[in-house]
Formats: structure tokens, sequence, C-alpha cells
């Protein structure tokens, strides 16, 4: 569905011209960017996306507002995110279109979680979603509905594109005939982590405005264009848990209850539980037993529907192993290399060694040959399977796969 602007008049009449220093150089940098400017932005209906398509318009890029449909009823990315969407690109006299992308959300995101979680792991359904859901989609449905090659997220990320030149680093594969993703300037919003999966062609093909900013300049920002969502609280929640309220609610939509023990490692039960997807590993809250000191969740076992726990000094590991792997900013290592890992979206980056592994025939099949093993230079808490585990040098960020399996 397209809703065409009623006029074309900028909104510059309604905007204060007391921007920072920040925000002119992001102008300034979009302005110079080589091609045609025209850009399809992908707007969710919260502030970030708000303020990357105004500022496009800013710079006098020729701006179509695109929302993705993903599911019925409440959400951050469901019904009230349409409807501010829309209200944005009233507010900035563009078009805005509307996509369905629910079957494909269903198929690539809902049906596997729930397979994931059934399986005793804790999957990362937004790295997944970006690449298969949003971005390579948007990008599809722009080229061939809008004749538009670009598009922009409101994503705290940037990008340095392939044959610009960069500053010597190790390792020292890093090229300039690579998209490089870069963290964000702001440090605590920055969300590299869930872009990790981005291919090189939709890394050429994307801009991030807001990767140069602070989150208080966002907001700062989008309140003097006087943006409808400026205010608009962030969501804090996966926007499955927003539209059911809870993950369990989720999970208990596709899931039905399973009873099965709570154990000790040496078999010892200490209680039961109604399905092994209600736990992730490092849990310590709400396992509904009792025990001489505090217990955490370390293991799912999926085959015999048990939780394993075991106290924290006993829930942290050397080394885990690392499986479909995406290259980012560098060629594959061949080698075994010292990295920086982020496990965890929030956090931070621990020293590693990443030594490659043979692929799998499955990673072969699913064109995703690259396995590595993780030896951390000290013991960590809480590794998770399913999970991300994202390699970095500095802020580049080189690449990232999904954790396997954990080791002792």
């Amino acid at each position: 569905m397209t809703i065409k602007p009623k006029n074309s008049i900028l909104f510059s009449k309604s905007y204060s011209p007391k921007s920072s220093n920040n925000i002119e150089n992001v102008l300034l940098k979009l302005k110079q960017i080589h091609g045609k400017h025209s850009i399809a932005v992908g707007l969710s209906g919260g502030v970030d996306s708000s303020l990357t398509a105004a500022l496009l318009v800013k710079a006098g890029w020729e701006v179509e507002g695109l929302t993705l449909w993903l599911m019925s009823g409440k959400g951050s990315c469901c019904s009230d995110g349409l409807v501010d969407a829309a209200g944005i690109c009233e507010q900035l006299k563009i078009p805005h279109h509307i996509v369905d992308a629910r079957e494909k959300f269903q198929a690539e995101i809902v049906d596997k979680l729930v397979k994931g979680y059934k399986e005793g792991i804790t999957p990362l359904p937004c790295s997944k979603c970006n690449r298969f859901v949003k971005f390579s989609p948007m990008i599809e449905w722009s080229e061939e509905n809008l004749g538009v090659t670009r598009i922009a997220t409101g994503h705290y990320a940037r990008i340095r594109h392939a044959n610009k030149g960069i500053e010597s680093a190790s390792p020292s594969n890093i090229s300039a005939k690579r998209h490089q993703l870069l963290r964000g300037i702001d440090q605590n919003k920055d969300q590299s982590y869930f872009l990790y999966d981005l291919s090189q062609e939709i890394l050429g093909k994307v801009v991030f405005p807001l990767g140069e900013l602070k989150k208080s300049e966002t907001r700062e920002e989008a309140d003097r264009f006087k943006l409808r969502t400026a205010k608009k609280p962030e969501s804090q929640d996966l926007c499955l848990v927003d539209h059911h309220g809870s993950m369990k609610a989720f999970l208990d939509n596709y899931l039905p209850p399973r009873k099965g023990e709570i154990a000790l490692r040496n078999g010892d039960v200490l209680g039961e539980h109604d399905g092994i997807e209600h736990f992730t590993i490092g849990q310590r809250k709400g396992l509904g037993i009792a025990w001489k000191e505090p217990l955490h969740v370390v293991e799912l076992q999926s085959a015999t529907n048990r939780v394993i726990v075991a106290p924290r000094s006993n829930a942290s590991k050397n080394n885990c192993i690392v499986g479909s792997i995406n290259w980012v900013s560098i060629e594959p290592i061949i080698q075994a290399t010292q990295i920086e890992v982020q496990l965890r979206y929030r956090s931070n980056p621990v020293i590693a060694t990443l030594t490659p592994l043979d692929p799998l025939e499955k990673d072969i099949q699913n064109n995703r040959p690259y396995r590595c093993h993780l030896n951390f230079q000290s013991k960590q808490f809480s590794i998770t399977p399913g999970q991300a585990a994202v390699f970095y040098k500095g802020d580049i960020l080189l690449g990232g796969g999904i954790i396997e399996a954990n080791e002792t």
C-alpha cells in the first residue's frame, strides 16, 4: 500500500536551525555521498528512523518512506508503528509505502525461533531478521517498485564503503576492497552487534545517518524538527515480547507444557519445570528451586527435557564453537588469530584466540561454510548456544556467527 504526500513543500518552516556541529557534519556527509540521491527509509514509527528520514530530506535527498508490516496487533513494529510511520511521512511530505511481510516474518523468524527454543537453545532473532526480513527484502522491493537502489535505517552503526582509504590495522586482511561495518559513535547505543550478518551486497546499498550521533542528540534534533515521535518512549524488548506481553506468553502460544526435571550435574533432582524453552543459560532467578547457594542454568537438554543447574563457579567456560560465520570487514581468517569477541549485545568485548575449523556438511549445504573455535583469555560466564559471537578489532566489526556448542 502506498500513500502519496499531499504536496512537496519542505518542512523547513517548522525546523529550528540550532543544530549541533555533529548534525551539520552528518548533513554534509549525506550531501557528499556519490551517486543519485534517492533512497527508501525503513520507518518503524520510532524516533530513530523518523530522524533518519528527516535528515535525508533536509540534505536534499529524494526520500520514500517504507514500513514492513511484520505482525498484526499491538507491538513496536505493528499497528502503533504503522500509524506513527505514516504520520512522519505526512509531516515530512514524502510518500509512504507499507509492505506486507508477515508471511516471511513468520517463516524466517517466528517458526525458527520456536524451533530453537524447543531444542534447548536461545536464538538471537534480530540479526537474522535484519538480513532476511528487513534489509534484503527492502532493497529488493525498492529496486523493483521504486527504482531506488539505496535504503537507510535508524541503526546506530557506521559503514566505511569499499575503495575508501583506511588506516593500517591488524589483522592485515582488513581491506579497502570490502565494505566495513563499524560501531556507532555512541558506545551505549551501538547496534553493530545485530548487523553482523549483513552481506557485502547489502552493506554497499545502506546508509546509517545516526551512526555519527549520540542518542541524546537524536532526541534533541527530533525535537528541533518537531517530529511527532520526538518524545516517543523507546521499546526495551524484542518486538515479539512487545506483541505478546512476555517471551513466556509468546512461546506458550506455540509450545504445549512439557513437564521435566531441574537437576544438578550429578543427577540429583531439585524440582520440576513445564518446558525447557522458558529457561536460558546463566539464568538464576525464577528457577523455582531452593539450594544452599545460588544456582544458575548451565545446560538445557532437549533429548531428556532436563534443565541442568550449578553454582556460578561451575557456569563459566574457557571456549566454544561458533558456526554460520559471516565475514564482514575482512576476508575469512585462515589461521589462529587473536581478536575481540562480544558474546551478548550488552556485554563488553573480551580477548579470544580464533582458530578456523573445517565446515560440517550442513554448513556447506547452507552456504555458510565458516566455523571456528574460540579460546578465551579468561573464563566467560553464560556462553549461550543460539546467541551471536561477534568479532571486532577496535571499532571495526570483522564478522560473527552463532554459538553452536559449549566446551569445557
